[in-house]
């Protein structure tokens, strides 16, 4: 696998990307976008073993900083899903103008909370992306952060939210939190692996509180019941990172070709390393199918006014 470093903008800051492809060829590619996890890197030795896969099968693989985080430009202390969204769509932009980009094989791989529930947002508003795999998603933030406290902490929780937003507004600088820490709540296991210890020490610190309002309003699930794209989605069984029934949930929510792998006796972070070697093959299988040019796209019209639309491939 070639990893190159690339660079694009969004909303006028730089992004910083890794354009990996196959050691041998030069394309045209059917490309796969990545942006990371919560509280991610592009460069996580985490996500490698995903990317040689792709990478073996002929694919390219583009993963990036948001802004904010590692070598992006843009404020650390600003943690925007809407703008980390922003980002994946700047991410496929870039990627279809590349001269080495077949511009309707582009498909959107996301794994980890809020990574998992962006790319089933990125696949839901943007029609370029023609197939997704949402790894162990965040389906509701609201629901997501609430899950991790009891229902006092809730309250409390919210009451800190319903202060900052006064302070913002009267007088203009909010609270600054520990994202890890006061705006989720780490389980044990979170806290004892060190599967993301690479990543750990090089993200921000301290975020603004106010980001927990747009994890609140954060509704994958909701974008998944309008989306028609293929989509694959991959959970664990009593999963305490994030809740089994957010995978199941964006499963059922979708409208389109979908599968869902639940990975059982296992955890969060330890389904990563024990069952990698099962999913991985079917994420390259999904983007096998889904992320073929069309030769030749049929319209028509069945009984009862249905359209239908049957692509040819290659």
């Amino acid at each position: 696998m070639r990893t190159d470093e690339v660079s694009w903008f969004s909303d006028g800051e730089r992004i910083s990307g890794l354009w990996r492809t196959p050691d041998e060829g030069a394309g045209p590619y059917r490309v796969v976008v990545q942006g990371p996890g919560w509280m991610g890197l592009k460069d996580a030795k985490l996500y490698v073993r995903y990317h040689q896969a792709l990478t073996d099968a002929g694919f390219a693989v583009l993963v990036f900083d948001y802004r904010g985080f590692g070598d992006s430009e843009g404020d650390p202390e600003l943690l925007s899903p809407a703008r980390q969204l922003a980002d994946l769509r700047s991410a496929v932009t870039y990627a279809e103008a590349r001269p080495d980009v077949l511009p309707d094989s582009i498909g959107v791989f996301g794994s980890g909370g809020t990574g998992g529930g962006n790319a089933v947002l990125l696949a839901a508003v943007d029609p370029r992306v023609r197939a997704a795999v949402s790894q162990l998603p965040v389906a509701d933030g609201g629901d997501w952060l609430h899950r991790m406290r009891s229902e006092y902490q809730w309250l409390d929780f919210l009451a800190e939210l319903d202060a900052d937003r006064r302070e913002r507004t009267l007088h203009g600088v909010g609270k600054l939190v520990n994202p890890r820490e006061e705006i989720m709540v780490p389980t044990s296991e979170r806290r004892a692996t060190s599967v993301k210890s690479d990543v750990d020490g090089r993200v921000p610190k301290q975020v603004r509180l106010a980001a927990a309002e747009e994890i609140i309003a954060y509704r994958p699930a909701e974008a998944a019941a309008s989306l028609d794209t293929p989509l694959l989605v991959i959970g664990v069984e009593n999963d305490a990172t994030t809740p089994t029934d957010h995978a199941e949930r964006i499963y059922e929510a979708a409208r389109g070709p979908k599968e869902l792998i639940m990975q059982r006796h296992t955890s969060h972070y330890a389904a990563y390393d024990k069952y990698w070697t099962a999913t991985t093959p079917r994420i390259v299988a999904w983007f096998e199918e889904y992320l073929r040019p069309a030769d030749v796209v049929v319209r028509s019209s069945r009984p009862g006014g249905h359209p239908a639309v049957v692509e040819v491939k290659a």
